[in-house]
């Protein structure tokens, strides 16, 4: 069975994370993706130190295999004009452009939506940008802490009670990988209608944009209540104890997920020994556990602090309510659930090092996805522009001029 977007071809002009994550969701589904890359300075990502993580580490650059896997790389000089010759020639050929860089240096480069366009009419031309293609922020750069995170809310949003400092992401990349998804399929439909219509697109995606959809339901609300914001859950006071966090006596945490607690209550009840609770009138319904939600989270923290995480999950496990543990990122490696459905595959590398890549979220009749590692600088240079026509002779000579590598 051949791959989703196999025969497929991307040419991807963009720099660290967010429209770089997009190519890899499509190699990830099969594309053919050609990442061009200054034949100096490549891509910024290759030397990036973001918490904590450094090139190196691992024996492999964490953060540029990440968003690089799968792809090859082409080290062309676009600013000169045998450069971006190089690079239309690879356009002609291929059906997706992607690119992050700003109109005004794309527009001084020849590659704006309209000039690739009227070079290849039929490609889907993909841009993101930090704050949409029009308005007063068009042209001003972005990253996902200060466009995704930070504008759209979310920093606020998640300010525990008793906090005073907006949160900062929890990880590098945070909302670029969220808005790279939004991106690939974004093309992905762009690719669907021209099969049918034979007419190229321009996908635009912003990060602000992509922050903005995922605070949707908060947005809403927030105005639906005529406030600045949704109402801030405190887990000691939780609308509903059933759904909330909670600690065993070993130091683990966990969550409960009973959004329909009527429905739980009893069974959860039954499975930690607390039949004596099923009835009683301050928490035998949801408006009772809300009304006296911290003398119940109080009853519960004494029940879950006696035991250890073992013995929770085989009681919680006995009974039908939802919840789970809450892990660390470095546990992600070791759930046998991501594993088996290879949500996160262990990539190997030729000098012995391994590396945790998580896959594509979205699969199509389950076909399995084929990954490799991400190239080296300039890796695939002669085999691309050989493949498209170029003789080594003009390679060569290229080479020379500082052109490519």
């Amino acid at each position: 069975m051949s791959q989703l977007l196999e025969g497929v071809k991307v040419v991807e002009l963009a720099i660290y994370a967010f429209v770089p994550s997009a190519g890899a969701a499509l190699a990830d589904w099969g594309a053919d993706v050609v990442k061009i890359e200054h034949p100096e300075t490549g891509d910024p990502v290759r030397g990036l130190v973001s918490y904590g993580v450094k090139p190196g580490d691992g024996g492999v650059t964490p953060l540029w295999e990440v968003f690089n896997r799968g792809k090859k790389s082409v080290g062309i000089d676009i600013h000169s004009a045998a450069g971006l010759e190089l690079l239309m020639s690879l356009i002609d050929e291929a059906d997706v452009f992607l690119t992050n860089f700003m109109q005004p240096a794309r527009a001084r480069l020849g590659i704006d939506a309209d000039q690739v366009l009227a070079r290849n009419p039929r490609i889907i031309y993909g841009r993101g940008t930090g704050h949409g293609p029009i308005g007063p922020d068009a042209n001003k750069g972005g990253f996902d802490g200060i466009s995704y995170w930070s504008r759209p809310g979310v920093a606020t949003a998640a300010i525990p009670p008793g906090y005073d400092f907006p949160i900062m992401l929890p990880g590098p990349a945070f909302g670029d990988v969220q808005s790279g998804m939004n991106l690939a399929g974004g093309v992905a439909a762009a690719l669907y209608r021209r099969e049918k219509t034979g007419q190229g697109a321009i996908v635009d995606v912003s990060l602000l944009s992509s922050g903005l959809w995922a605070m949707g339901a908060t947005i809403a609300g927030a105005y639906a209540i005529k406030s600045d914001n949704i109402v801030q859950l405190d887990r000691r006071r939780p609308e509903n104890p059933l759904a909330n966090m909670y600690r065993s006596g070993d130091g683990k945490f966990f969550v409960l997920g009973m959004l329909e607690s009527d429905k739980y209550w009893t069974g959860l009840c039954a499975a930690l020994g607390l039949g004596d609770l099923e009835d009683d009138a301050r928490f035998n319904s949801f408006v009772g556990r809300r009304d006296n939600a911290e003398d119940l989270v109080k009853v519960l923290d004494e029940t879950f602090g006696s035991l250890t995480m073992e013995q929770l999950a085989d009681q919680l496990d006995s009974q039908a309510g939802q919840w789970a543990r809450v892990g660390f990122p470095g546990d992600a490696v070791t759930d046998e659930q991501a594993l088996v459905n290879d949500f996160i595959r262990m990539i190997e590398y030729e000098d012995g090092a391994t590396l945790p890549i998580t896959t594509v979220p979205t699969r199509i009749d389950g076909e399995d996805i084929t990954m490799s590692r991400a190239p080296t600088h300039g890796e695939h240079t002669d085999e691309v522009l050989t493949a498209a026509g170029h003789s080594m002779d003009e390679l060569l000579a290229l080479k020379i001029e500082g052109v490519i590598n």
